[in-house]
């Protein structure tokens, strides 16, 4: 089973610029009018700005499993992506919100005992 997590957004080029840098690259794959950009094997964040996707903008929540939570908060600061504060849950993950430019929320979750 694949997972493709598509972010609706109103400016593809805007949105494509915040993309590259929150993933780091620009996209692997353009697909017609789609962007994706291949997280693991089986899973895909999808950028489309089609006027059929206008009243989903805004609306997509992902959370995305990483390890070393800091050194990608420093590289997103280092292109201008704020972010909510980050919290510490009991079990001790660490999980930040941040939101693309049409409000599109993609949180980050550290697992205790990951570098």
């Amino acid at each position: 089973m694949d997972l493709y997590s598509v972010m609706c957004v109103r400016d593809r080029g805007k949105a494509l610029e915040w993309y590259e840098a929150f993933l780091g690259r620009p996209a692997d794959e353009v697909i017609g009018d789609e962007y994706l950009w291949r997280l693991d094997e089986h899973a895909w964040i999808v950028v489309d700005d089609r006027d059929v996707r206008a009243e989903r903008v805004g609306g997509a929540m992902v959370t995305l499993g990483v390890s070393d939570l800091d050194a990608i908060l420093a590289r997103l600061a280092a292109h201008g992506i704020d972010h909510e504060p980050v919290e510490t849950y009991g079990n001790g993950v660490r999980h930040v919100v941040v939101l693309d430019p049409d409000g599109n929320s993609l949180s980050l979750a550290e697992a205790p005992g990951r570098p």
